[in-house]
C-alpha cells in the first residue's frame, strides 16, 4: 500500500475505488423515514460483533478532505535477551514468541559464525533450537531445561538439537513453535514446532505435550520440493477456516526437479492449508495490492489476536544496496568489508520490516514504507540480518503506570557481532498498526462501506491532542443519518483511549440497529482512529 505524501490523494484514490453507484445505493437501501431502514443486506458488509482495524480499505468507502490512512511505527524498549552463552552466538534469529497462560514463552535458532578474511565459519556448534520464557513478556530467563547435552553439561537451555531422528534430518535451527489452537489436538500435541528437513530439502512437523519434549509427526519431509525453505517457515491453526496455514519460504520462477528446488527470481512467500499438518493441499504464492516485488526473506503471519479474522505479517525486506559511498559511510565499514570478502552480499545488503494484513490469507495489503527501520546508526546496526520480528506479538503491561496494556514485538540486533547477538524488544498500542488520521481543521472524514453489526454500543480506539474531537454519525445505505444518532448529536469524544463508548443526546444504545444495513461517518480533527467495535 502506497501512502499519500500530497493532501487528499489517498482519499481521492479511495473514493474512486469504492464509492457506490446511485442505482447500487438504490437497491442496498430501499426506503426509509425517520425511522429505522428495513433495507436488504445482500450488498453489506457482516461484522458482526467483531473489532475492526483500519490496515485495509476492507471497510472504507471514502476519505475526505486531508485524511489519510497511516503507517505506525513500534518504539525502541529494553533489550530482551542477550544470546551469550556459548551454544548461542552471533547469529540468533527467527524467534517464536507467544503468551500461554501466564506464561511467556520464547523459542529460538541458536547459531554462531565467525567472520574472517574469505570465509564465514559456521563450525563452532550445530544450530539447535533453545528456549527462554517470562512471567511478563519483559524479563526473560533462560531455564536449565537438562534435556541436550552440550560440552559435558546439560545445564543449557536447549530444547532440540540438529541431526538425525529417527530417518529425519532435522535442523533445529530454522524453527517456528505454536501453541496448537485446534480444538481436537490431542493431548500430547498441544505444542507444535515446524523444522526445516535437510536432504531431503522440505519441512518437518514435530508435536509435545509440554512445549519442550518433542516428537515427529511424520517419517518425511512435508511440502517437499515446494520452496527453497531456508528462512522461518511456519505454520498455525486458523480458527476462522478450520485448518491449518503454511507459510514458507521461496525463490519465485525457481525449478523443481525430482530431487531438489533450485532457485531463481527473488525471494517470496508461499502458503497452503492444511487438516493435520502433514497432508496438504495446493499451494498458492501470495499476492499483494499496490507493492511492488521485493525481497522477503521472512514472513511472520499469524491472526492478531484482539482481531483473529485478519491474518498480519511482519516480513524481512531485503535489499542488496551494492557498494556506494553511502554504503561506506554506514557503521563497522571494516567488519562489512570482512563479511563481504566471503559473499558481498553479507557486506552490501541491509534489511529492514514491513508490515502486511490480510483476510484471505493469500492477498495482503502490504505497506512499502519500512514498519521498523533499521533506526539511528551505530556499531551493531544498518547491516545484513538486522530487525527480523520474531513471530508473533504479545500483549504486555505498559510502562507508564496507569495505562493500558501494549503490544510487545521483538527483533533481532548485532546479527554477525561480537560474541552474540541480541534481541530488543519494542511495543506499540493496542490495535496501533495504522490509523485513520486527520489535521486539526473542517471536512476531514472517512466514510464506511455498507455494513451490519451485533451490539450495543459502538467502542473506538482512538487518539487526539488536547484540541481534537473525534464524532460519529450513523446513517442509511444512500448517507441520510438515522434519526438520534445524528453528527450534529454525538458527544465530542476527545483522549487517547483503546477503548471509549461514543454517545449521542439520546444515549449510547444502538442495539435497535443490529442487522440493519448502516455507514458510519467519522468525522476526525487532530485525531487518530485506529479501530472500532459494535459489542456490549
Amino acid at each position: 500500500m502506497k501512502i499519500s505524501s500530497a493532501p487528499g490523494e489517498m482519499a481521492r484514490r479511495s473514493f474512486l475505488k469504492h464509492s457506490i453507484t446511485a442505482s447500487t445505493v438504490a437497491a442496498v437501501a430501499g426506503t426509509h423515514g425517520a425511522s429505522v431502514a428495513t433495507e436488504p443486506t445482500a450488498a453489506a458488509i457482516e461484522i458482526g460483533s467483531r473489532r475492526e482495524l483500519f490496515v485495509d480499505d476492507y471497510l472504507i468507502d471514502r476519505l475526505t478532505g486531508h485524511t489519510q490512512q497511516m503507517l505506525h511505527h513500534p518504539v525502541a524498549r529494553e533489550i530482551a535477551l542477550v544470546h551469550d552463552a556459548p551454544w548461542e552466538g552471533t547469529g540468533c534469529g527467527y524467534h517464536s514468541v507467544f503468551q500461554d497462560g501466564d506464561l511467556y514463552r520464547m523459542y529460538y535458532k541458536a547459531w554462531h559464525l565467525e567472520v574472517g578474511q574469505g570465509k564465514l565459519d559456521t563450525g563452532r556448534h550445530p544450530l539447535f533450537c533453545c528456549y527462554a520464557e517470562s512471567d511478563d513478556g519483559i524479563n526473560w530467563r533462560k531455564p536449565k531445561l537438562g534435556l541436550h547435552e552440550f560440552q559435558g553439561s546439560k545445564d543449557n537451555n536447549i530444547t532440540m538439537v540438529s541431526g538425525k531422528v529417527g530417518s529425519l534430518n532435522v535442523d533445529a535451527g530454522h524453527p517456528a513453535i505454536f501453541k496448537d489452537e485446534n480444538p481436537g489436538a490431542p493431548a500430547d500435541a498441544r505444542y507444535k514446532a515446524i523444522f526445516r528437513s535437510s536432504k531431503p530439502n522440505g519441512l518437518l512437523p514435530f508435536k509435545s505435550p509440554d512445549g519442550l519434549n518433542w516428537s515427529p509427526m511424520t517419517d518425511a519431509p512435508i511440502l517437499h520440493s515446494l520452496g527453497a525453505f531456508d528462512s522461518q517457515n511456519l505454520a498455525f491453526w486458523d480458527d476462522n477456516i478450520g485448518k491449518y496455514r503454511a507459510y514458507w519460504r521461496i525463490f519465485t520462477a525457481g525449478v523443481t526437479t525430482d530431487k531438489e528446488w533450485k532457485p531463481g527470481g527473488i525471494r517470496a512467500i508461499r502458503t497452503a492449508t492444511s487438516d493435520d499438518l502433514i497432508n496438504w493441499g495446493p499451494h498458492t504464492d501470495l499476492t499483494y495490492v499496490d507493492s511492488p516485488p521485493q525481497q522477503l526473506y521472512t514472513n511472520q503471519i499469524k491472526p492478531y489476536h484482539r482481531a483473529p479474522h485478519i491474518l498480519m505479517g511482519f516480513p524481512t525486506r531485503y535489499i542488496d544496496r551494492g557498494w556506494s559511498q553511502s554504503m561506506n559511510a554506514l557503521p563497522a565499514l571494516k567488519q562489512r568489508e570482512l563479511r563481504a570478502s566471503s559473499s558481498q552480499r553479507y557486506g552490501t545488503a541491509i534489511t529492514d520490516a514491513l508490515f502486511m494484513a490480510s483476510r484471505d490469507g493469500t492477498k495482503f495489503t502490504r505497506w512499502n514504507e519500512a514498519f521498523l527501520r533499521p533506526g539511528i546508526e551505530r556499531s551493531d546496526a544498518w547491516h545484513y540480518g538486522h530487525q527480523y520480528i520474531g513471530w508473533h506479538l504479545v500483549e504486555t503491561k505498559s510502562q507508564l503506570t496507569g495505562a493500558s496494556n501494549e503490544l510487545s514485538m521483538y527483533a533481532t540486533e548485532s546479527y554477525w557481532h561480537g560474541k552474540g547477538s541480541a534481541l530488543r524488544r519494542y511495543s506499540l498500542r493496542l490495535d496501533g498498526f495504522v490509523s485513520v488520521n486527520a489535521p486539526a481543521g473542517s471536512g476531514n472524514e472517512l466514510v464506511t462501506k455498507p455494513l451490519t453489526f451485533t451490539g450495543s454500543a459502538l467502542h473506538l480506539n482512538f487518539a487526539t491532542s488536547a484540541a481534537g474531537t473525534v464524532r460519529v454519525e450513523l446513517q442509511h445505505p444512500d448517507g441520510t443519518p438515522i434519526v438520534g444518532y445524528e453528527l450534529e448529536a454525538c458527544h465530542d469524544l476527545f483522549g487517547d483511549t483503546v477503548d471509549r463508548v461514543v454517545g449521542w443526546r439520546s444515549g449510547r444504545d444502538v442495539s435497535r440497529l443490529n442487522g440493519k444495513t448502516v455507514r458510519l461517518r467519522f468525522e476526525l480533527r487532530d485525531a487518530d482512529l485506529y479501530s472500532c467495535q459494535f459489542a456490549g
